[in-house]
């Protein structure tokens, strides 16, 4: 394969949809060999591009060109075979079924089995990919999982590969790894389409950025030759400040969790043992860990969705334990998952519907058994303002608004009901820098009202922005609670990488 040149050509394509115009004549170069990053904030466009690159999508005019051929996929199985392969932000895989039945059943193609493992082993080599195959994917860490959709597309020999946020869920160490790899195929000529948020990883890994803002291309740039800082302010068409930390103001005690355990009946839960945290009012306490280390269960104990098997919570000395969600919710206990889409929102429902879901009795949004859809349309409205999320209304379903734009409005419903304390499942998943400065901006301003939070996060950067304390949840433990402004990097890894002391 050549080293130069351009393999796919994009020219003046345009996407609509009734309430936004997803592309507004985009044109893109990916040259042959290269680590091309796709930058914007949420809404800008990027998702539909990729998903009209890869088939998912038909665009409603303009041309693409792959190897200077005209390219127009007929769907994914098309897109695949003429080359172009993409790994996505979410992790299509069984986890009751080996490493090896999860890239078998994603072929497009049946091979024998001593063939296939030939393959993917020929192939994991070659790219310091290395998965044991007989391992059951339910007990593997992110990275891992991660590797396995990367082989499965390998396997398909792709000129081109898509990757969507693929560092959003992994540790330092696990991104270090994922680098080294995309050079090894960009050496051997692959070229790659990256989309993520984080700035300065595209700085290290990426020798051209294309930028869009609202649907258009607004400028091609070398990240590693400007600022994390400026390519920010492109996406987002302005300038925007850090978060601003004022000095932590502890008052009395808001939560006390003693003793919490949990017994999960899913094969591939994570049991939490004897977890022992006192947060109080204006404190923010940060809890990172790799993911799938109990992160979800801990958050469903706190919020009501799961009954411990052990232990017991109290806010504000008033014992909560035996207490559902509605219950808590209205003591001013609030919480927001990580799962966006199917468990902080239903799909299929209006963004005021989905108000509906947890602000009900704490924004008085029914009456005498009947919702009052004026107060609720209100309150989305509001939200959306305040959030700036990018939607056609508050009409809007919740399933097509863009995974980042869902973020914030999830997180902004919580937010305006003035929470006591409130427990937070990566705040800042798959948002732009703009609206992840604004979140962050959000949480401490609401820690400096008064309320107690606990923020769960994987983004290391973020809990050492925002948080005074830091915990690690590892094999279903907390570790001792550490001051944030005392820890270094190398004790940070440490304690989300190894067993509790």
């Amino acid at each position: 394969m050549s080293d130069k040149g351009t393999i796919l050509k994009i020219k003046d394509i345009s996407k609509e949809y009734p309430s936004v115009k997803a592309n507004d004549s985009v044109s893109l170069d990916l040259e042959y060999g290269k680590i091309q990053a796709l930058l914007g904030e949420n809404g800008a466009g990027k998702s539909t591009l990729v998903k009209i690159i890869y088939g998912l999508v038909k665009p409603d005019s303009g041309r693409m060109y792959l190897n200077d051929m005209e390219y127009r996929p007929k769907g994914p199985q098309d897109a695949r075979s003429k080359g172009v392969g993409m790994v996505f932000q979410h992790f299509s895989l069984f986890d009751a079924l080996s490493v090896f039945e999860n890239i078998a059943l994603g072929l497009d193609n049946i091979l024998e089995k001593k063939e296939l493992k030939k393959q993917i082993i020929d192939v994991s080599s070659e790219y310091g990919l290395s998965i044991s195959l007989d391992k059951i994917v339910g007990n593997l860490s992110a990275g891992e999982r991660q590797r396995i959709e990367i082989i499965r597309c390998l396997l398909l020999n792709p000129k081109i590969m898509i990757m969507d946020e693929p560092t959003s869920v992994l540790t330092p160490g696990e991104v270090s790894d994922l680098f080294l790899v995309l050079q090894k195929l960009s050496k051997s000529g692959m070229s790659i389409l990256y989309i993520s948020h984080k700035l300065e990883e595209i700085r290290t890994i990426c020798t051209k950025a294309t930028i869009m803002r609202r649907g258009r291309v607004v400028k091609n740039c070398d990240p590693q030759k400007i600022s994390a800082t400026k390519i920010a302010e492109e996406m987002v068409g302005t300038s925007f400040s850090s978060p601003k930390k004022s000095k932590i103001r502890k008052g009395k005690e808001c939560l006390q969790i003693n003793n919490l355990s949990f017994q999960p009946s899913d094969p591939f839960g994570i049991p939490i043992k004897n977890l022992n945290l006192k947060l109080h009012h204006g404190e923010i306490i940060g809890i990172g860990g790799v993911a799938g280390n109990g992160q979800e269960e801990f958050l469903s104990l706190l919020s009501g969705e799961l009954k411990p098997s052990n232990g017991s919570l109290f806010f504000n000395d008033e014992d909560i334990t035996k207490y559902n969600v509605v219950e808590r919710r209205n003591k001013g206990l609030l919480s927001a998952p990580e799962e966006r889409l199917g468990h902080a929102a239903v799909p299929a429902m209006s963004l005021t519907e989905n108000c509906l879901i947890t602000a009900e009795h704490r924004m008085k949004l029914s009456k005498r058994g009947l919702i009052d859809y004026r107060i609720s349309k209100n309150l989305s409205d509001r939200i959306i303002k305040k959030l700036d999320v990018r939607t056609g209304g508050s009409d809007a379903l919740a399933r097509s608004l863009s995974g980042g734009n869902l973020q914030k409005f999830v997180i902004g419903r919580e937010l305006i009901q003035n929470p006591k304390i409130f427990i937070v499942n990566q705040p800042t998943w798959g948002v732009d820098a703009a609206a992840a400065s604004s979140i962050r901006q959000q949480i401490l301003d609401l820690a400096k009202e008064g309320a107690g939070i606990i923020v769960i996060s994987q983004d290391l950067d973020e809990l050492l922005e925002i948080s005074d304390v830091f915990c690690a949840l590892v094999g279903g433990q907390l570790s001792s609670p550490e001051m944030t402004n005392e820890l270094n990097p190398s004790r940070l890894g440490m304690l989300i990488s190894n067993s509790i002391e």
